[in-house]
């Protein structure tokens, strides 16, 4: 069973983001203030979870969360600033949507610059920790697979509606036949990616 929280004492916000690790599509970010008797047994980390177990999560934290705001920062930003930067801004922007401001941030992970005013502990694999980064989490990498299904029907020859983004094997065959698309991420080495799509490894 996840933590409810990590203090008593503080209104605590969870954060984390989705798609960093994608080759196209923005990194979206979540911040979800849950209330401290909150439980469910459904609720972790959403890599943990099923396609539907997500989408039931999704309604209910969007329903029962005292507050939660999701964010994104698109490509061609992240490739002026880095993904790494992107995400934590992604992030605070996020918080800065959240209708009640809180006292405590918990961050998934161990990287993060601090947002104005406000302590936050980085935790390690904090969505399979505590249940406000777990749900932030969920809606991150929720709303940005709904973004990806939509980006689909305007580029389906990369199959984002599959991938969503991920270096996937019709991602990089995609590429290697129509080129990048406006969405794709330019920093990226992305046709050093190629050599896999054809069972390459040297």
């Amino acid at each position: 069973m996840l933590k409810s929280h990590y203090t008593t004492e503080f209104i605590e916000a969870g954060c984390d983001e989705a798609g960093r690790g994608c080759l196209a599509g923005p990194v979206f970010a979540a911040s979800v203030i849950l209330s401290k008797n909150f439980k469910n047994e459904i609720l972790n980390d959403s890599k943990k979870l099923t396609l539907h177990q997500r989408e039931e999560m999704r309604t209910l934290i969007e329903s029962e969360a005292i507050a939660w705001a999701v964010a994104s920062i698109d490509a061609p930003e992240i490739d002026k600033i880095n993904i790494l930067n992107a995400s934590i801004y992604c992030m605070h922007k996020a918080i800065n949507d959240l209708q009640i401001i809180p006292q405590l941030i918990l961050i998934d992970g161990n990287r993060f610059h601090p947002y104005p005013g406000i302590p936050h502990h980085c935790i390690v694999k904090g969505d399979a920790k505590y249940l406000s980064i777990a749900a932030a989490s969920i809606l991150a990498k929720t709303h940005r697979d709904e973004f990806m299904k939509k980006l689909h029907e305007e580029f389906p020859m990369y199959d984002w509606l599959n991938n969503k983004g991920y270096p996937c094997k019709n991602h990089r065959l995609g590429l290697s036949k129509y080129g990048i698309s406006p969405y794709h991420r330019k920093s990226y080495n992305l046709f050093g990616q190629l050599k896999f799509a054809f069972g390459r490894s040297d």
